[in-house]
């Protein structure tokens, strides 16, 4: 049985009261990866939710002979979007349920609960100057709420917008201690119900990025030749939180995981800015206690920890700056443990696309010249947080370029390299079964000959590699300091003055005859790249025989296992969490002595044992494959330097990250228009009211969590379909039979809960058919 992951990376955009919406996404794919789980784990237990995702799964698996696993292992997210990405995180670092977040999203997402209590009128005469404008929004005929509002929610609509718009003026509305307290609820809710297994395996870390824009900013100093260096303002910040290594998984401390939600989604002008100081009164009212939190915010807020200042740091909406970081996702995929064939999606979710997040009303139209203060308001709002995505999906795409280039450089170059490779070693060589000691002795007389033989490539291709091992050594050394002694640009200056003290970097050292013994020695201690990008095309290679049926499973499946359970121990030691407490102590003598910290490191590493332990293993592994295909995985076993020298200046950024192109995909209402099309405009009501309108009404939040499953779930499977091999598909129809199943299931499963939006129901029921 073929074997693949299809992993999402999720990027969750901002959307104020479209978070309800979000969440129905959020709660989809958590029974996805859920049902995932349980389709491969025989001891997960299965939920009944999640039955119709398992049998698309299983009809995978009994059709097309593809064990296919969904992982969601990244997450980054903005303002609504942060705060369910930190929940979903939650679930499935820890197993725990998003059941119960639902109720508490209808309950109390609502504007007479957020209000803050100094905020509200305390009868129908406060503010009597604002009468006139509360009646303008709710009451004239043909405005809003009678233009949109159905006909049962209209009150409940007028009489929390009336509030709202009389309460206090130029001050926040919503109340920050109120909004920490719904958070610190949730996760409560989330810890106390009946949690099932982790929803990724063991060795797959989770790692999760919330977006939130500093006030008043932070020096950030920078390298220029003249001057030699200069400091800028800084606003954008990013919380990270992982769970690597973590037994049992843990992402963080409640607290550190409401800091993040309630920065992250503190929405200009409607919520109170937020700082530590709020948190830090909620926490010792609800008596908790927060053991970490002066090792959290010196983590996420070095500069302000070194100079004292974390308690006075103003915080706001992550959206603000970065509604859309794609970034911080994409440098998570370096380094992550890779078992079997992968396929890398990046989803992101957009509640509104083409759809302004803030507008002024009766706004000029965009051909119209924008007036004064709609040029100053536009500056200040609209253009940082609906800025295109063009340059994220460019860097991606940019990637997956290089990935494609460098496949069929290989593929151009095979028969040369195959043909020099049989001339050296003669072709009986491949009738010899590979033993552990052959595989050594073959491997460095094909380093020599590739490096004799490229002629002057060589030096260039020796001093990439020398420069790309020297800085995955700078940042592992670097993210091992404590955070208040990390300097990476005093880390480098030090290890390079080890590396060329050494003559390692010396001109006669790498050059078109090969390295010298000095620098063949630093590659054998330090050099993880070439191993993993060499598992990596040997992983190619496999999946190519696998796809075909001449070749024994069993003996596929040996070799696949055997080279991704290598290839994950190499990837291991790139990562700082591999490094026990006796490496952290000794680099914090990397800027004075580190010549003695390279060393340590060498040590730590042991790379001479695991590639003893690998060549045993692949020796075993491939003597099991019939002779044409053991031909095949030991030429390009073999030819490998030879590729690695033509190639690797190409993937000088990626060598060693996920070696596939990624894929990209939205969940949004305007590609999910299996019921209905139209898309936000005739499916969701938070849109109203410059996207506050779910706050106003539980009917709006009951109506836009519902369409939140359907769309998720609709999106989903597809994204699941198009994960099928290269030439297979499921029929449109079969498909289509499948989404119906599971809206009505969806419908079914709801109905008892909403029961304001019971219309709307029947009519969905009509239409799914």
């Amino acid at each position: 049985m073929r074997e693949k992951e299809l992993r999402l990376a999720l990027i969750c955009y901002g959307g104020v009261s479209l978070a309800v919406y979000m969440h129905g996404i959020t709660k989809e794919i958590w029974r996805l990866a859920r049902a995932s789980q349980a389709q491969h784990d025989p001891l997960a237990d299965p939920e009944p939710g999640d039955d119709l995702y398992r049998v698309l799964l299983a009809d995978i698996e009994a059709e097309f002979g593809l064990k296919l696993r969904v992982l969601v292992d990244v997450i980054a997210g903005a303002s609504a979007g942060g705060i369910n990405g930190i929940f979903l995180g939650q679930a499935i670092a820890t197993g725990q349920s998003l059941e119960p977040l639902t109720d508490l999203w209808l309950d109390s997402a609502d504007v007479e609960t957020l209000l803050d209590p100094d905020a509200r009128p305390l009868s129908r005469f406060t503010k009597l100057w604002a009468m006139p404008l509360a009646w303008y929004l709710t009451g004239r005929r043909g405005g809003t709420v009678q233009r949109t509002v159905e006909k049962g929610a209209r009150q409940e609509v007028r009489t929390k917008l009336s509030h709202f718009v009389r309460a206090r003026w130029f001050e926040p509305p919503f109340g920050g201690k109120i909004f920490d307290d719904l958070i610190f609820d949730a996760f409560d809710a989330m810890a106390e119900a009946q949690p099932g297994p982790p929803l990724l395996p063991t060795e797959q870390p989770l790692d999760l990025f919330v977006t939130v824009t500093d006030f008043h900013g932070h020096p950030e100093r920078l390298r220029l030749h003249s001057p030699e260096e200069v400091v800028e303002t800084e606003h954008r910040l990013i919380i990270p939180f992982s769970d690597r290594r973590t037994s049992p998984r843990y992402l963080g401390d409640p607290a550190e995981l409401v800091f993040a939600a309630r920065a992250t989604a503190s929405f200009p002008g409607a919520f109170p800015p937020f700082t530590v100081r709020e948190l830090d009164a909620v926490v010792e009212r609800r008596k908790r206690v927060w053991p970490s939190r002066d090792e959290f915010l010196a983590r996420i807020l070095p500069n302000q920890a070194a100079v004292g200042s974390v308690e006075k740091t103003v915080l706001i909406d992550g959206s603000v700056l970065a509604n859309a970081p794609f970034r911080p996702a994409v440098t998570a995929l370096r380094d992550r443990p890779a078992k079997r064939e992968i396929e890398r999606r990046f989803v992101y979710i957009d509640p509104t696309p083409n759809m302004r997040a803030v507008r002024l009303p009766g706004s000029a139209p965009q051909s119209d010249l924008p007036g004064f203060f709609m040029t100053i308001f536009g500056a200040l709002s609209d253009i940082p947080r609906e800025q295109p995505i063009r340059d994220n999906l460019d860097a991606i795409e940019a990637r997956s370029s290089r990935i494609r280039r460098t496949t069929r450089i290989i593929d151009a170059i095979r028969p040369e390299v195959e043909q020099a490779i049989e001339a050296a070693f003669g072709k009986t060589l491949f009738l010899n079964r590979p033993t552990p000691a052959r595989l050594s002795s073959w491997r460095a007389k094909a380093q020599d000959l590739a490096a004799r033989q490229s002629g002057y490539a060589y030096a260039s291709y020796g001093h990439l590699k020398l420069s790309g091992v020297v800085e995955d050594i700078v940042g592992l050394l670097t993210d091992l300091l404590p955070a208040r002694e990390r300097s990476r640009s005093q880390v480098r200056a030090a290890v390079w003055s080890a590396v060329r003290e050494a003559g390692i970097a010396d001109v006669g050292a790498l050059s078109v005859g090969g390295a010298s013994e000095t620098v063949i020695q630093f590659f054998r201690h330090h050099d993880l790249g070439f191993r993993i990008r060499r598992l990596r095309l040997l992983a190619q290679q496999i999946e190519e025989i696998g796809a075909s049926d001449d070749c024994p499973r069993e003996a596929v499946e040996l070799v696949r296992t055997v080279i991704f359970d290598e290839l994950s121990r190499y990837l291991a030691r790139q990562m700082p969490d591999f490094y026990g407490a006796e490496m952290k102590e000794a680099v914090r003598v990397v800027i004075d002595k580190p010549r003695a910290v390279l060393d340590a490191l060498a040590a730590a590493r042991d790379l001479k044992i695991v590639d003893g332990e690998a060549d045993t293993a692949l020796a075993s592994a491939l003597s099991a494959l019939p002779r044409p295909e053991r031909r095949r995985m030991l030429l390009a076993y073999l030819g490998f330097p030879f590729y690695d020298i033509a190639t690797l200046p190409l993937l000088a950024v990626d060598g060693q990250d996920e070696f596939q192109p990624i894929k990209v995909d939205r969940i949004s209402p305007d590609d999910a228009s299996t019921i209905r099309e139209g898309g936000a405009q005739a499916t969701l009501k938070g849109i109203q009211f410059n996207n506050f309108g779910a706050f106003f009404s539980r009917a709006y939040r009951e109506n836009d969590y519902l369409w939140g499953r359907l769309h998720g779930a609709e999106r989903l499977i597809d994204i699941v379909v198009s994960a099928l091999p290269k030439g297979k598909v499921l029929p449109a129809g079969r498909v289509l039979a499948i989404k119906k199943r599971l809206f009505r299931a969806i419908l079914r499963d709801e109905r008892p809960r909403l029961s304001r939006i019971e219309e709307l129901i029947e009519t969905l029921e009509r239409e799914v058919g």
